[in-house]
């Protein structure tokens, strides 16, 4: 049978949290004997009214073991809140030791169906959804659960009438929890539905304000907004209605007044029929009080499992993610930098439809071979494949004969870099930023790698050169981002790199700069490009055209012009996009000729 998410969540404190349990019933007996011992007291000295002599002795005894149970109460307590406490820290690091390592091991098309606010609420919201659970919530609901249970007996021992009517509250405010919980899993399943539409709504009408406003739209995106939010409050108002009635007789139920009238009337009556003594009656109204209370203690931790069950189902999940599969005896090392790509098809999931078909392709060492097509065609796709975001569904790539799948991450990794549009940075210093992939490179090295990606002397400006941290005194610009990824891939020197084509978003300025280091990047490489504009890749030594997956034509920029077929259309709709667009700028390894700057300018 599955263990419960929750349970599996636990298990790593599952010790610590048993031990926080016990010392919180400890704690919870010792609290109560306090009040038992006033129980004790009045019964010894509510004689003395009456010229029966006290028992001294007795009644010191009662103080001295009300104090050491005072003193045991604060000791356990601590101990209790000292465990969950811990037990919560440990899991925390726990939980996300776990998930950052799983998804360091996930395979990298995980990412590019998920956005960053996916993993950031596995990874930090949904382990923080445990502490209230972990740190709180077990030694309140043991409490909830000990007290009631440890006095019913108690007043039962006293008197087992008396103490039937002093569980009546209880029992209607348990029938008013029950009234008002009709239907809660439909209920709750449709909240966390209602509040999720509310948060999207919200957040593309905040992310989206820019266009809203240009596009005059305004009104439109406030009218979605404004429904969205009184549908969800029609919900929590019919929600309302729907458990007023139970709510209203736990609240009326479970008030202390109601106990207190209850036990006095009824131990009234019981001692005028010589039931019960009036010492009898005192545990009740001191205790009887206590039966109730902790109702509400539970509702609310009842709330937190729900959450923390949630939470805990969310991050099994992940943690279940199954991880790209890593050879148990590695092949050797390459001995070239030649990609034969054989039979490749690929499905995003096996319910999915394939988006490639059938693709053969090689890639000769220090070549140049450019991904054309309309957007969807699966440029992008075959792209990833070589650095294996994912492995092919079938078929087989291969880098000097040795397939993808018998080489470890790491051998692949030094052999393959990559550089996409929208580049990713640390939040660390520049210096980290670039030797990412090299994390033992000298600081020299660093510089080099910088000045050849065309960013040292951005860098230079910073207010702490390469020590500034990215997002905080290291504002870039997409292009700066851009040459940062390029000098970390020329640091990791690898000699196969795939490119998606960095210039399609640069801006104008830095456009160039971004070439002059794509030129360095590339040389003696065997690059594989994704082009977005054709007129950078009319020197590339094979162009590949791609269309609904399945490879079109091949050939050089000259070839596939003199088809006149699927290329040529794409070249003329290419040329009409971009009139001013040179040939020149096409992706070349340093050195080869083409026109300078000035000259593009003149």
């Amino acid at each position: 049978m599955r263990r419960s998410p929750l349970l599996q969540t636990l298990r790593p404190v599952r010790g610590r949290l048993v031990g926080s349990l016990l010392l919180m019933v400890v704690s919870t007996l010792a609290g109560l004997v306090p009040l038992v011992g006033i129980v004790e007291l009045a019964r010894i000295l509510l004689p003395a009214g009456s010229g029966a002599p006290v028992d001294a002795t007795r009644a010191w005894v009662v103080v001295g073991v009300s104090v050491a149970a005072l003193l045991v109460r604060l000791m356990t307590v601590l101990g209790s809140s000292w465990l969950s406490h811990v037990a919560d820290l440990d899991l925390s690091i726990h939980l996300r030791r776990r998930l950052v390592s799983r998804l360091g091991r996930v395979p990298l098309a995980w990412f590019t169906e998920r956005n960053s606010g996916a993993v950031k609420k596995a990874v930090q919201d949904d382990v923080a959804a445990l502490h209230h659970l972990v740190a709180h919530s077990v030694m309140e609901l043991t409490a909830a659960i000990t007290l009631p249970t440890v006095v019913a007996v108690y007043l039962f021992a006293v008197s087992p009438p008396l103490a039937l009517v002093t569980l009546v509250p209880l029992a209607l405010g348990l029938v008013g929890f029950r009234i008002s919980m009709r239907g809660a899993g439909a209920l709750y399943r449709d909240y966390d539905a209602g509040l999720a539409e509310l948060a999207a709504a919200t957040v593309e009408n905040a992310g989206g304000i820019a266009e809203i406003k240009t596009f005059g739209a305004t009104g439109q995106a406030h009218r979605r907004l404004a429904e969205v939010a009184t549908r969800f409050g029609g919900f929590n108002r019919a929600w309302m209605r729907h458990s007023a009635l139970g709510m209203l007789l736990m609240e009326l139920a479970l008030t202390p007044a109601l106990t207190l009238v209850l036990v006095l009337s009824a131990g009234v009556w019981m001692l005028r029929a010589g039931w019960v003594t009036g010492p009898d009656l005192v545990p009740f109204l001191v205790l009887g009080l206590a039966m109730t209370a902790p109702v509400t203690v539970a509702g609310y931790a009842a709330r937190e499992l729900r959450e923390a069950t949630g939470a805990a189902r969310r991050i099994q999940l992940l943690l279940e993610e199954p991880e790209l599969p890593e050879p148990a005896s590695p092949a050797p090392a390459p001995s070239s930098a030649r990609v034969d790509l054989s039979g490749v098809c690929f499905a995003y999931s096996p319910e999915a439809a394939p988006v490639l078909h059938d693709i053969d392709l090689t890639l000769e060492p220090g070549t140049v071979t450019a991904l054309v097509g309309a957007s969807g065609s699966g440029k992008s796709t075959l792209a990833k494949l070589l650095p294996r975001f994912a492995d092919p569904t079938e078929g087989r790539i291969t880098i000097a004969g040795v397939d993808l799948r018998e080489m470890t991450s790491a051998q692949l990794y030094a052999q393959v870099s990559f550089v996409f549009q929208d580049t990713g940075l640390l939040r660390t210093s520049i210096r980290d930023n670039i030797r990412l992939a090299h994390p033992d490179a000298t600081d020299a090295d660093v510089r080099r790698a910088a000045e050849a990606a065309q960013i040292a002397d951005r860098v230079a400006e910073l207010p702490r050169a390469y020590d500034s941290v990215v997002g905080e005194d290291a504002q870039l610009s997409g292009g700066e981002r851009q040459r940062v990824a390029i000098a970390r891939a020329l640091l990791s020197d690898t000699p196969i790199l795939v490119l998606d084509e960095a210039t399609a978003a640069a801006d104008p300025e830095s456009e160039a700069l971004v070439q002059r280091a794509l030129s360095r990047l590339v040389a003696g490489r065997t690059l594989l490009v994704i082009a977005h504009r054709l007129s950078t890749v009319t020197a590339a030594d094979q162009i590949v055209v791609l269309e609904s997956g399945r490879i079109a034509e091949r050939g050089t920029h000259a070839d596939l012009l003199a088809l006149e077929g699927r290329y040529a259309r794409l070249w003329i709709a290419d040329q009409r996009a971009h009139p001013t667009a040179l040939a020149d700028r096409a992706v070349r390894p340093a050195g080869q000729p083409g026109r300078s700057t000035d000259e593009e300018c003149a």
